[in-house]
């Protein structure tokens, strides 16, 4: 998949949660930091594993593979669990983020 095509909803793994946030002054650091406060909320323990940022047609991990049919970051969160979406401003910023206490068995498969 082109690194600049937008990901879709239906290609985002786990329970995706949406949020708005006031694109006046948002830049990925301010959407990270709003993400993993929001999937603090919603995870136990959630660990950050892939991000997109739209504005600057940037995300990671910084890895090719996987197929045509999704970007690699994404097919790279799955793979290791990801298991939690948070979707800032329909697709501006997306963050997947893997719960470690959802499964004692460590899913991670460290790289």
């Amino acid at each position: 998949m082109e690194t600049r095509q937008i990901p879709r909803e239906e290609i985002l793994p786990g329970v995706v949660i949406h949020v708005e946030l006031d694109p006046s002054d948002l830049d990925l650091a301010r959407a990270k930091e709003a993400a993993i406060a929001l999937a603090k909320k919603h995870a136990n323990d959630p660990m950050l594993l892939s991000w997109y940022d739209r504005r600057e047609e940037t995300y990671s991990p910084n890895v090719e593979c996987c197929g045509e049919d999704r970007p690699s970051w994404v097919v790279y969160a799955e793979s290791r669990g990801g298991n939690l979406t948070v979707d800032v401003n329909h697709e501006d910023y997306v963050f997947i983020f893997y719960d470690t206490q959802t499964d004692p068995g460590d899913k991670m498969g460290h790289p």
